[in-house]
């Protein structure tokens, strides 16, 4: 006889968020995610991905207005941020939050403070196996890495705080493909090695190449969830977010493309 199923690693229920009080960023919002699962949120600018990253990071102050957001089954909507990050959540924003007139390994350095020395060691070993250019540029000044190699730095010191929840916003922005490839393989790497994933990424065709689920986020509500084969069978996913629509959508650019979804 099996015992209770373990509650999912984020369980995030009804969630609103809203600016100056009026303003709703986030609408109604629910996702769950599993042990190791990589979660994909797509969605154009403005759809409230960034928002959504933020509210369980707890950065944006007294919200979520309503709904919950639990980790492993405890509440932590609107905890304090740095009492969220202690108990697992590690958030990399867009700008990736370097200290870029620190080398790599000062920047490394901060990820490992407070640890014990043995365990600080091995961390940084699984991260520069991870990421090989990492210890060819120990002694580089952050800010003269490229970007993929800065993102890489950037999710590297993460890792060193051994998080439950990695929450990444825009990983892939401003890398070449070669680049991008590259982080995102070694995302696989890490919630194969036992850390689950919440992905906010514009580039559709990458994120579904390597998430296990996916959602579409559209002005501040989630419209569509599935795995990356149903979103990309989906028509209007097909359409919009993989521009590999049918001749309805033939020399009309996507600013301009407006057909009534179905969702």
């Amino acid at each position: 006889m099996t015992g209770p199923a373990a509650p999912p690693v984020l369980a995030v229920s009804s969630i609103e968020t809203l600016y100056l009080d009026r303003i709703y960023a986030l609408s109604g919002v629910s996702l769950e995610l599993r042990e190791r699962e990589i979660f994909a949120v797509l969605g154009p600018n403005g759809a409230g991905k960034t928002t959504l990253l933020k509210t369980i990071a707890g950065l944006l102050r007294d919200q979520p207005k309503k709904g919950t957001i639990r980790l492993d089954g405890r509440h932590i909507e609107r905890h304090h941020p740095e009492d969220i990050a202690n108990s697992g959540v590690v958030f990399v924003a867009e700008d990736r939050g370097l200290f870029r007139e620190m080398t790599v390994a000062e920047n490394l350095e901060l990820g490992m403070w407070g640890k014990p020395r043995q365990q600080a060691r091995e961390d940084l070993e699984r991260v520069h196996a991870l990421f090989p250019r990492l210890r060819e540029r120990v002694d580089q000044q952050a800010d003269t890495l490229s970007g993929g190699e800065q993102q890489m730095l950037a999710i590297g010191r993460s890792l060193l705080r051994r998080p439950r929840l990695l929450l990444l916003d825009e990983p892939s922005l401003g890398l070449t493909p070669e680049m991008s490839k590259l982080v995102f393989d070694a995302l696989v790497q890490i919630s194969q090695a036992g850390t689950t994933v919440l992905l906010v990424e514009q580039n559709a065709r990458l994120a579904l190449r390597v998430a296990d689920r996916a959602a579409i986020l559209e002005t501040g509500r989630v419209v569509l969830t599935g795995t990356p084969r149903e979103l990309a069978e989906h028509p209007d996913v097909r359409d919009v977010y993989l521009g590999i629509g049918g001749a309805a959508t033939e020399g009309k650019s996507f600013r301009l493309y407006r057909k009534r979804r179905r969702w």
